[in-house]
């Protein structure tokens, strides 16, 4: 029995990179915190998505595809919608043949729907359960995690307080909070608007519920009718589908405080556990051309609009060339989305060979032995590039290629098999008929089971005119 290969990540809590140890290895739990669903997603927001797609294969790899729980929500409650619905359909809801909760699900069913087409088309998988925030509020049948419990309970361990119409985190109750940014109150205090959050015991308290008017949605609470703050919707659906303890939790660099930062706050003072996450993962900022990216520098482009319109570099980019331009820059680095970026990695796939990689195994260690130090994809595309200048003329290293560039999910999966692998593996096989013929049948079996190792079956038969011995194969699935 061989040893699984050591993964290492680098841990925004330590600071530092450290061997992977999942707290059960039958199942590997992940959570990473998805988009907010009132406008279509951009570029900025691909990334966090394919990074931990990649992440997501490679666990399957390691402890197999039955074996890795990832949970990616859908925000479908939050102003920045209801502020949406109300510009979209204002009229309609003024005029009362709208209600604005209908028209917070058109907006939200709308953007969700388009985020769903766009991610696929840049070779992501889906992930094991997409909780969506509206369905985490209140207690539920099924005995999950809900939003209200969790405020329930932290008031109850002396975490929350009720004030001026809202239930607040009580940051002063936590004595190491601020771990994950390494902010701490004494700081926070500093820099406070006392006028502004005088309601408030600390500064740094946030919101877990706050009250809704009339023409707001809302939920019935022990504290009134309302809605919940931005952060305690992770915590809830982090703990329903992962437990209150899971291994390794993602998202953007942006999101380490306040988000981040509250979240561990809450989900510990509530399970009152050490840790919400062993691991926690925070990916680069994403500029375009050099530049943050914002609707007032006019540089904000939209998955969408890359993918279907002709509005970056005057033409649209299909979804392997967007992803493989992402990952040629390490997942914890900034990297500056351009037209010359995308470009280059046109360039490198139009040298690869494509074709239906098989579902397991066959990936090169070339490949598979950066990815597993943190992930680093920028090693592992120029060891998949040198994989592709080999299998010209090596049908061994074509197979290896499918299923080490189906790692990173850059090959996008068709029907048809690449020109490259089917002329490679039929001269393979015409070298087994002869040795066939020549009865020399251990190198023939050889040669069958090593292309059985890489993915590719061989089925013997004879030719039904001739009588004549036939090879025929099929990438094994």
């Amino acid at each position: 029995m061989t040893d699984k290969p050591v993964l290492t990540l680098y841990n925004t809590l330590t600071r530092g990179k450290e061997p992977f140890a999942p707290i059960d290895p039958d199942n590997v739990r992940m959570y990473v915190c998805g988009p907010t669903v009132y406008d279509f997603a951009h570029i900025g927001n691909a990334r966090p998505v394919i990074v931990f797609d990649v992440l997501f294969r490679l666990l399957r790899h390691l402890y197999g595809a039955d074996h890795v729980t990832y949970a990616r929500n859908i925000t479908d409650v939050d102003d920045k919608i209801n502020a949406r619905a109300l510009r979209d359909f204002g009229a309609e809801i003024g005029k009362g043949t709208l209600s604005l909760n209908e028209a917070i699900r058109r907006v939200t069913e709308k953007t969700a729907n388009q985020f769903h087409a766009d991610i696929a088309l840049l070779g992501c998988l889906p992930p094991t359960h997409e909780p969506r925030a509206t369905e985490f509020v209140e207690p539920r049948a099924d005995g999950k995690a809900d939003m209200i419990t969790l405020i329930q309970r932290l008031i109850e361990r002396g975490h929350a307080y009720e004030t001026n119409g809202e239930v607040l985190f009580d940051t002063g109750s936590m004595a190491d909070y601020g771990q994950l940014s390494k902010r701490n109150l004494d700081e926070q205090q500093a820099g406070a608007r006392v006028a502004v959050d005088a309601h408030k015991k600390n500064p740094g308290d946030f919101v877990l519920w706050k009250l809704s008017a009339p023409e707001e949605p809302g939920w019935d609470s022990p504290w009134g009718r309302g809605r919940p703050g931005w952060h305690i919707e992770c915590s809830a659906m982090s703990a329903a589908y992962l437990g209150e303890v899971f291994d390794i939790h993602g998202g953007g660099l942006d999101l380490i405080f306040p988000h981040h930062e509250n979240e561990i706050a809450q989900s510990r003072c509530a399970h009152g556990t050490k840790v919400m996450a062993n691991v926690w993962m925070h990916n680069g900022f994403v500029q375009v051309e050099g530049r943050k990216m914002s609707k007032s520098e006019g540089n904000f482009v939209t998955i969408h609009e890359l993918l279907h319109e002709e509005k970056f570099g005057g033409r649209k980019w299909p979804g392997e060339v967007l992803r493989l331009a992402m990952l040629m820059t390490h997942y914890r680095e900034p990297v500056d989305f351009s037209v010359r970026k995308l470009e280059e990695a046109e360039r490198l796939l139009a040298k690869w060979p494509v074709g239906e990689a098989p579902d397991s195994g066959g990936i090169d260690p070339s490949v598979l032995a950066p990815l597993l130090d943190d992930l680093n994809t920028v090693a592992a595309v120029q060891a998949l590039h040198a994989l592709a200048s080999r299998a010209a003329t090596d049908a061994s290293a074509v197979v290896a290629f499918a299923a080490s560039a189906s790692m990173l999910g850059i090959i996008p999966k068709r029907a048809e098999v690449s020109k490259a692998l089917e002329e490679g593996v039929e001269s393979i096989i015409q070298m087994r008929l002869e040795l066939l013929k020549a009865r020399n049948f251990a190198e023939a079996d050889k040669i069958r089971d090593d292309l059985l190792a890489k993915g590719i079956q061989l089925k013997d038969g004879k030719d039904p005119e001739t009588g004549e011995r036939v090879t025929t194969w099929e990438v094994k699935r």
